[in-house]
């Protein structure tokens, strides 16, 4: 028994008596219907026969259901940055975080076409209750994030994910994703949560927490959809929270939300990666001996690349001048554009609720708005 067996992906030598479990579950022939509409349904189960490791299961399975969901609910993915990174080299990606899957599924399609190390990545057990999905998440190379633990419980989850986040990078050479928050941003507020990265920094052995950081190569990613395709789904809670009341989820909330991520339309999707942070971290250490004020100046520094690395559509800027009653960016987008955003405005929220009506612009404006901010801040 590993330590980490509550929360790790598969191993290689588990893989194929996983995949036999579960290859005639209803939604497994349902996302393979869907990945391979022309095949029958004998071809893909041969190929599970012979598959021995999650890097077949992502390259021969996984990477072209998501090429089938960026046909059918994209415009297409562009990228930047991945030049940099080298190859069998492990990174430790933190990234803004808009889609349940796929953010992580897009990086990981990139990082394969770039001949890259590809993640294992972070997802909270919430989004996996049901046994299908925890099966597939582990044949996908996630471990868990345990949520919703009393707060001695949690601690320990968190030393023992940490433990297993810095085994991965630096045992195992494999590169990590996770988000630089809890949950997904509801408001398009993309901040770096510190206890983020004090969960990260319980894994390390340094004296100096900043060699630890160094050690394990960050690099933030930002992505930026043109269309959010759960803009809406977003907006209760946004609305309690403006009421100063406790949201609620539904049951199966989760599971609806990560359905309409995946089929909803998306429109461009942009994939920014930037610099290893590296200079940064030793300013940082030269600069602050207090581990407090080192992780606040280092969620500042991954916060600056994430907003400098984030690509504006056309919807954020219709968003600002809407939201701001100006025509301050009419020079960025089209007619066009501009009436099919009011379009999905009008379909998806009531603008007789202000609140609601303008937390839906919001999402879209502020990536504007910390844009400004930052070129002022310089």
């Amino acid at each position: 028994m590993s330590k980490f067996d509550s929360i790790r992906p598969f191993y290689d030598a588990e893989v194929n008596a996983a995949l036999k479990s579960v290859s005639n579950h209803p939604m497994m022939k349902a996302l393979m219907s869907f990945t391979f509409p022309d095949q029958p349904e004998e071809v893909w189960m041969s190929q599970f026969e012979h598959t021995h490791s999650i890097r077949d299961f992502q390259c021969n399975f996984v990477y072209h259901s998501i090429q089938q969901v960026l046909a059918r609910s994209s415009e297409g993915i562009t990228t930047s940055g991945f030049e940099k990174l080298e190859q069998n080299t492990s990174y430790l990606f933190i990234s803004n975080h808009r889609d349940i899957i796929l953010d992580t599924s897009l990086l990981n399609c990139a990082l394969f076409e770039h001949g890259l190390v590809m993640t294992a990545s972070a997802i909270g057990d919430n989004l996996v209750q049901k046994a299908f999905l925890h099966v597939l998440s582990r044949l996908n190379r996630n471990f868990l994030v345990q949520r919703n633990l009393p707060p001695r419980e949690l601690l320990q989850s968190s030393k023992l994910m940490s433990e297993y986040v810095c085994r991965l990078l630096r045992r195992e050479n494999r590169s990590v994703w996770i988000a630089q928050r809890e949950g997904r941003t509801k408001d398009g507020n993309d901040q770096t949560q510190q206890g983020v990265l004090k969960m990260l920094a319980m894994g390390a052995d340094e004296e100096n927490l900043m060699d630890y950081f160094k050690k394990v190569r960050i690099v933030p990613i930002s992505i930026s959809y043109e269309y959010d395709p759960t803009d809406a789904l977003k907006m209760p809670r946004l609305l309690a929270e403006a009421n100063n009341e406790k949201y609620i989820k539904e049951k199966n909330e989760d599971f609806l939300t990560l359905l309409s991520g995946i089929m909803g339309q998306k429109k461009r999707i942009h994939m920014h990666v930037g610099d290893v942070i590296c200079s940064e971290i030793d300013k940082i250490k030269s600069e602050h001996d207090n581990t407090q004020k080192q992780i606040q100046a280092l969620a500042q520094v991954i916060d600056d690349a994430v907003i400098t690395g984030y690509k504006l559509w056309p919807t954020n800027f219709i968003a600002y001048d809407l939201l701001y009653k100006t025509d301050k960016y009419a020079d960025r987008y089209t007619a066009k554009q501009k009436e099919l955003f009011e379009r999905r405005l009008e379909i998806k929220i009531d603008e007789d609720n202000p609140v609601l009506f303008e937390g839906f612009l919001a999402m879209y404006a502020n990536p504007v708005v910390n844009k400004l901010k930052y070129a002022d801040a310089i």
